[in-house]
């Protein structure tokens, strides 16, 4: 327990605003690129870092620059800290390695070598929402993740409620009405079940990631809409 809370409390030294910890039991049904990758391995650390909410107030139908560098500033700073907080793993004598912060390796299929957003869930951080993103408590969907993966002896948190309840704000503002408004009582278990994935891959792709100054494939528009999030955290 202690050791656990010795690297929470360099995380959130290094930059971290929220942190957790899950057990890899629990993710040895998701997709993984290779299909071994957490095999060595019996934790797996979320890390989390907010966004600024100015900037979501900002975003009317589209993107703007403003908030594709921040997007792009925020998985800098995380990868930073993943690979700091890894490296100080080792140095402990645990095996340990940072999964990028926004890594796509399957283009075909939009997919990294794991999914952030479900070992954040299973880590206790937030619930998966009906935007297909991770909602926390504290932020909404105004964070960025990154994962550590290790075999050190940390002690794993708890998945927490999904708090989505009737709430159709995310679905009523898709500009491509991708949204289904289907509620997890966990997560879902495909990517259609929430959203038409391509509609919003599309659009992201074809439209925004296009405009001037943007050039990567961001919204904003359902993590602006979420009320989880829009007021300051003290």
């Amino acid at each position: 327990m202690n050791y656990t809370n010795e690297i929470k409390n360099k995380l959130f030294n290094l930059g971290s605003d929220l942190v957790g910890i899950a057990d890899v039991k629990l993710l040895k049904d998701i997709e993984t690129i290779p299909e071994n990758l957490l095999s060595p391995f019996t934790r797996a650390l979320s890390i989390a870092v907010q966004l600024p909410i100015s900037v979501f107030e900002m975003i009317d139908d589209k993107p703007i620059p403003i908030y594709a560098s921040v997007y792009q500033t925020a998985n800098r700073l995380l990868d930073e800290i993943a690979f700091k907080i890894s490296v100080e793993i080792q140095k402990n004598g645990y095996l340990s390695v940072p999964i990028p912060a926004s890594q796509i390796i399957d283009w075909k299929n939009w997919l990294g070598a794991i999914s952030h957003k479900a070992v954040a869930r299973l880590a206790g951080i937030g619930w998966q929402g009906k935007n297909l993103l991770l909602i926390t408590p504290q932020y909404g969907s105004r964070v960025r993740l990154v994962t550590v993966l290790t075999n050190a002896p940390l002690k794993p948190d708890a998945p927490i409620k999904n708090r989505c309840g009737k709430c159709t704000l995310c679905y009523d503002a898709c500009p491509v009405g991708a949204i289904k408004n289907v509620t997890a009582k966990e997560h879902y278990k495909n990517r259609n079940e929430a959203l038409d994935f391509n509609k919003c891959v599309k659009k992201l792709t074809m439209d925004f990631a296009k405009l001037p100054d943007i050039e990567v494939p961001i919204c904003g528009i359902c993590i602006k809409v979420c009320p989880f999030g829009k007021k300051l955290k003290n």
